[in-house]
């Protein structure tokens, strides 16, 4: 079985994160769930959890199995790491390099899954230039990206920003995994 690391980021679009999990559970994959913390004020753990038959990864700090080092152990682990959605915020830190929490940490020791991140932010945020910046930082490392598309944002705006359609993440994924 194919498996699936899903960071969760915090955004309204986190709602829509659970569905991906449901479908792609259905289609057979294994799917593992990191959560920041700004994710848990949009979506609960038990959510992912309900979906996926498997534990939610939300703390560095949380002792999840004694036996292992969680964090490498959910990169070796994974054939795939799907960041969706990805706030502005976690480009950042990826590209910097941060590793301050699970989910970069674990992003930071993955070296054999390719990496897909769908941003889904504010328009005026998407297209600010340390932004822009940033997703080109990564693309030159070798991470992908799935562009967001133009819709009425949750504050209201049209513009892109919004997460890229399921159908397109889930197509994109399967066909890489």
């Amino acid at each position: 079985m194919k498996n699936i690391l899903l960071c969760v980021t915090g955004s309204i679009a986190a709602y829509k994160a659970a569905e991906l999990a449901n479908r792609f559970v259905k289609d057979g994959y294994g799917v593992d769930v990191i959560m920041t913390d700004s994710a848990q004020e949009f979506i609960t753990p038990l959510t992912f959890q309900s979906l996926t038959k498997r534990k939610v990864y939300t703390s560095m700090f949380a002792e999840y199995e004694p036996s292992q080092v969680e964090h490498i152990s959910l990169a070796k682990k994974a054939d795939l790491c799907l960041v969706a959605p990805a706030t502005a915020n976690i480009i950042g830190k990826i590209a910097s390099g941060i590793a301050d929490d699970m989910m970069t940490t674990v992003i930071m020791a993955l070296d054999h899954a390719p990496v897909y991140i769908c941003p889904a932010m504010n328009t005026k945020m998407y297209e600010n230039p340390i932004v822009q910046k940033n997703i080109k930082t990564l693309e030159s490392l070798g991470y992908h990206f799935i562009e967001p598309k133009e819709s009425l944002l949750a504050c209201g705006d049209l513009g892109k920003g919004a997460l890229a359609d399921l159908d397109t993440i889930v197509k994109e994924v399967t066909e890489n995994i």
